[in-house]
């Protein structure tokens, strides 16, 4: 189980951050490119991003973390080359945006290191977590959205694969389990949904879960 999250919390007072997470397969793109889509059809200023990569310098961390001609990685590189990426999209993308007052919606945020590098690589959550938290100021989603899938439906979704993709079926269990305690742990900034749900309808019970924080939320 994962531990209890300990880091001092930080939530933006301008803007609205929105994530979401779960394994590979899940459908984190397309639901984060719904909502996002849906709440610029309302009229409010999004910014849709993603982690790792969505920075010149992400760019390369990601070629490095995610390519398989990179090959074996010490577990604690690359826990590191990921908060790297973390810091740098916070500082330069994520939290000007949220200070501009826009809706933040990203695929991937500090959840998948913990779930990957601490769970899914057996490193010490804690540890990952001072990392993580540290390199993004401590800065948490409003909410988080977990697309919850079994590995063995989300992985049969791809025909090549990643690092982290081609690891084994343990690692991404861990790695779900992961996901499903954070979101237990914290449930007033979690919404937990089935993949294998409508794309319509999971965009709709997101969209539903996020329409209080919008006050937070300009429109352009």
């Amino acid at each position: 189980m994962t531990a209890p999250t300990t880091y001092p919390a930080t939530y933006a007072e301008s803007g609205v951050f929105v994530c979401f997470e779960g394994g590979e397969g899940s459908g984190k793109s397309t639901q984060a490119r719904l909502l996002a889509d849906r709440l610029r059809a309302e009229g409010y200023a999004v910014l849709l991003t993603f982690e790792p990569g969505d920075t010149a310098v992400g760019k390369e961390l990601r070629r490095i973390v995610l390519s398989p001609e990179t090959g074996e990685l010490s577990h604690r590189t690359e826990a590191l080359l990921y908060a790297a990426d973390k810091a740098e999209h916070v500082d330069t993308v994520v939290q000007p945006a949220l200070d501009r007052g826009e809706v933040v919606v990203t695929d991937r945020y500090v959840d998948t290191t913990l779930a990957y590098q601490g769970a899914g690589r057996e490193l010490r959550i804690e540890e990952v977590e001072a990392v993580a938290r540290w390199a993004t100021h401590g800065l948490r989603p409003h909410l988080t959205v977990v697309l919850d899938v079994d590995p063995r439906d989300g992985l049969g979704r791809f025909e090549g694969r990643d690092r982290i993709e081609a690891e084994s079926l343990e690692f991404h269990d861990r790695a779900r389990q992961s996901f499903l305690d954070l979101a237990a742990a914290d449930p007033d900034h979690y919404l937990v949904l089935d993949a294998h749900s409508a794309p319509d309808d999971l965009a709709s019970a997101a969209l539903e879960r996020v329409r209080p924080l919008l006050g937070q939320a300009k429109r352009p």
